[in-house]
């Protein structure tokens, strides 16, 4: 949603550029990689980054990571603030200040989420990268996932089709949302913290959810359950019950 609303204010990414702004990546070198190629097409580097710091979440790349500090690219959200530095170049709006709730580039992106939920956003807070989060319901969320798929809207479809195209910079490769994207074609996947997760269809059927006490261990489970409900079946998204050590069942979703 947030890229809807930069691509209508002149944000020019393609392909995986325009997928990693939409991301929650794992801070793998890749990712990294295309979130610097996002900001030197506008003329700027990695100090202009104003999210906060972090280390990746990819297991792998984490490890490898070891002891360095956190910086603002290896964060999931930096792709999201390379499109949003990008976007403000190209309308010459303010660099230091684009996370605010009063910048042009936050109003058009709450403009846009109104739109697309159906909902007046009647709170705004702070994500944890430092950029407004604005709140909808869940409804709210499936309406905009839904409308994203089958309205034809050109916008809508170059940022899904992007998304869907590259499904490693939605998050990293053996990730949930990566992993589901990859085995079933044309479903577009994307999780958020404590555990919020959207996924639609290309004829418009979607499955959004937030699982209350923030633990993504019901993601598959709850995938499972509901894209059974359309008919389609996924494999091997398992979660094992243990006891005593063994395995004494898998967790199941109830609809």
């Amino acid at each position: 949603m947030q890229a809807v609303a930069m691509v209508r204010n002149g944000l020019n990414f393609e392909g995986r550029n325009l997928a990693l702004a939409c991301a929650s990546h794992g801070g793998t070198d890749e990712h990294q990689e295309v979130a610097l190629e996002n900001l030197a097409s506008v003329g700027l580097g990695a100090d202009a980054l104003m999210n906060t710091p972090d280390r990746p979440i990819s297991d792998i790349a984490r490890k490898a990571w070891g002891d360095k500090p956190p910086t603002s690219l290896a964060a999931n959200c930096s792709g999201k603030h390379s499109a949003m530095l990008a976007t403000c170049v190209a309308n010459g709006w303010d660099l230091k200040t684009y996370k605010s709730a009063d910048h042009p580039l936050q109003i058009a992106i709450k403009k846009e989420i109104e739109i697309l939920t159906e909902e007046k956003i009647e709170l705004t807070s702070t994500d944890g990268c430092g950029a407004p989060l604005f709140a909808m319901s869940t409804l709210g969320m499936a309406r905009a996932a839904r409308t994203m798929r089958i309205s034809g809207d050109p916008v809508h479809k170059k940022i899904v089709d992007a998304c869907i195209a590259n499904p490693r910079m939605i998050l990293y490769e053996g990730s949930f949302d990566t992993r589901v994207m990859k085995k079933v074609p044309g479903l577009f996947i994307k999780g958020g913290a404590e555990a919020v997760m959207v996924a639609s269809l290309p004829d418009g059927r979607t499955i959004a959810w937030k699982v209350l006490d923030g633990s993504q261990r019901a993601d598959g489970p709850i995938m499972v359950g509901a894209l059974a409900r359309f008919g389609i079946e996924l494999s091997g998204e398992v979660m094992e019950v243990l006891g005593g050590g063994e395995v004494l069942g898998e967790f199941s979703a109830a609809f």
